[in-house]
């Protein structure tokens, strides 16, 4: 029953940048030839449980799952829940305090770049990203659409070369790092409270793409979160070349932490992602995954 390739971290139009419904993702799924996939979307379970029924009509696996914003060490760590019960009243209190935190934060962003003389107002932003909290480079790929159109001259660059493809996220890195002048602080939820509260509620805690730029994790970072209850670790992410891969394997085993593949697909905001491309996800990870679930 190990046989089979999987994808545990794709997004679907739930997620304030994600494109496609979860029973086009399954439908892709099936067309890909996956035997099991895991929507997680950005700090909601709306996909559930209607994805389910999508996924029972397409033959294909659904893993239950969401990717919550969390703050550990002053910096944004994503955290993968998969095997989440979508209905469980922790989450839920966990969820608002998230959804309300982030608001807050986008309409910030939004001001900044306002202040900043950028032609964007919150009432536009939140029908774009249809009323979920928009992410920083969902904000940013509202703005750069506009300006492909008007031609606005502080975003030319964005339009040239190699900076078209991850054009919104060099524009999260230019305004909305610490030192960019969009600069909002974070005021999510604590990772390590997270995982304390989902102690036991039956979700498996694995760390997304630990590599990445906002993240960073240290092999100190996941000794600590390891302690608290993190049970897997995405090796295999977009975000990791072939180095931060082999390091992080390594600190995976070492720590016996379950290796997990997640293209964290979303669509035309990451068109270098091609869904069904991811090689390195197996069945086995997702019996491994459950074989440690708890509650």
């Amino acid at each position: 029953m190990m046989n089979g390739r999987v994808d545990l971290h794709v997004h679907s139009s739930h997620s304030s940048d994600g494109d496609f419904p979860p029973a086009a993702l399954l439908r892709m799924a099936k067309e890909s030839g996956l035997r099991a996939i895991s929507i997680a979307d950005h700090d909601t379970v709306e996909a559930y449980p209607d994805a389910l029924e999508d996924s029972e009509k397409a033959g294909v696996e659904l893993i239950p799952s969401i990717e919550l914003t969390t703050l550990y060490e002053r910096r944004e760590f994503h955290l993968l829940l998969p095997f989440v019960r979508w209905t469980s009243p922790t989450l839920k209190r966990i969820l608002a305090t998230v959804t309300c935190a982030r608001m807050e934060e986008a309409k910030e962003r939004v001001a900044r770049l306002k202040e900043l003389g950028f032609e964007i107002d919150w009432d536009e932003v939140i029908r774009e990203t249809k009323g979920r909290p928009p992410l920083g480079v969902s904000i940013a790929q509202i703005l750069i659409d506009k300006g492909r159109k008007k031609k606005i001259p502080s975003l030319q660059k964005y339009y040239e070369g190699e900076n078209r493809l991850f054009a919104p996220y060099f524009f999260y890195k230019d305004y909305f790092l610490e030192e960019g002048p969009a600069f909002v602080p974070k005021r999510t939820v604590s990772l390590l409270d997270v995982l304390d509260l989902m102690d036991g509620d039956g979700a498996v805690p694995v760390l997304a793409h630990p590599g990445a730029y906002f993240e960073r994790a240290t092999k100190e970072d996941l000794a600590v979160l390891k302690g608290r209850g993190l049970v897997g670790l995405e090796v295999y992410s977009s975000y990791h070349d072939a180095g931060q891969i082999r390091m992080y394997k390594a600190v995976a085993e070492e720590m016996d932490l379950v290796v997990t593949a997640g293209s964290d697909f979303h669509g035309r905001i990451k068109p270098h992602v091609v869904f069904g491309r991811l090689r390195e996800g197996t069945y086995r990870m997702v019996e491994e995954l459950k074989a440690r679930r708890r509650g």
